[in-house]
């Protein structure tokens, strides 16, 4: 089914990711107390604003509980957002090759 090469590259690629990985952790900055070292844009831009005597808008209707409950949850939408992504193309593909299908046999 697959010939030798294609493992080859395929575990090539494998290894590739993996070597970015460990360099992008090995390469992250030391957390100061109570901070996470990836904290991200939206932290950064809420302490500047915050800093500035900026008050926001609204607040959150929903706090989770804690950063692991808000990564299950974004996790979680993610997932989600890539079934019905999945879904909608796989849809797409089957109506493509029922019209190709369909062609074919009335040509015949």
């Amino acid at each position: 089914m697959f010939k030798r090469k294609d493992w080859l590259i395929g575990l090539g690629l494998v290894a590739i990711i993996v070597v970015i990985f460990v360099f992008s952790f090995s390469m992250a900055p030391e957390p100061a107390d109570g901070e996470e070292s990836f904290g991200g844009t939206d932290s950064a831009v809420t302490a500047i604003l915050e800093e500035q005597g900026v008050e926001p808008w609204f607040s959150p209707i929903f706090e989770p509980g804690s950063g692991e409950i808000e990564s299950g949850l974004f996790a979680l939408q993610a997932g989600l957002g890539g079934a019905i992504l999945g879904f909608a193309l796989g849809q797409l593909r089957g109506r493509a090759a029922a019209r190709k299908e369909l062609a074919t046999a009335d040509s015949d």
